[in-house]
């Protein structure tokens, strides 16, 4: 990966992403997608941990006030997480996303788009910190074998690739 960065040119970030890391955030974009996709179902929340984290009680107190929140939020908050995800996939598979050598995809966000991929990026490691067992930062969380191994190097990667956005958007508003 060539972190985000700046882009003087037009405006906006750009980064580069490997073919291997591309089929990762589309992987789990996805996985966010479908989750946000159910978080209209009656059981939504109370049978998906994941969901539980992106979709919390508004009233943890009060599940009667809870369930008339949810009824009232939990579609349009679900359809704008599915939204999130789905610029992420789009911008590594669409034409904005540009080939390069080696199967590797440049990615050029203009600054909706990056704050679509900020949230994306942050449903994503909810969903996988949800997994991990995962409840606040210095967790180490259940790694246990293979696949939790790489949910847990996925949850740390994704950080990084968050916190290179965050500061590539600062330098993009200082030009």
């Amino acid at each position: 990966m060539r972190p985000f960065r700046a882009d003087r040119r037009g405006g906006g970030v750009h980064a580069r992403f490997e073919a291997a890391e591309v089929a990762v955030l589309i992987r789990f974009a996805a996985e966010a997608a479908d989750r946000a996709g159910r978080a209209a179902s009656p059981d939504g929340p109370q049978a998906d941990p994941a969901l539980a984290r992106l979709l919390p009680d508004a009233y943890p107190d009060d599940p009667e006030a809870s369930a008339e929140f949810r009824r009232f939020t939990a579609e349009r908050l679900a359809e704008s997480k599915a939204q999130n995800a789905n610029v992420v996939i789009a911008s590594l598979s669409g034409p904005a996303g540009d080939s390069g050598s080696g199967g590797a995809v440049d990615v050029r966000l203009d600054a909706e788009q990056a704050q679509a991929w900020l949230r994306a990026l942050t449903d994503i490691r909810l969903g996988l910190a949800a997994g991990l067992g995962i409840e606040e930062d210095g967790d180490e969380g259940d790694v246990h074998d293979l696949e939790s191994a790489t949910r847990r190097a996925v949850y740390d990667w994704l950080a990084a690739v968050q916190e290179f956005l965050v500061l590539a958007l600062a330098r993009a508003e200082r030009h």
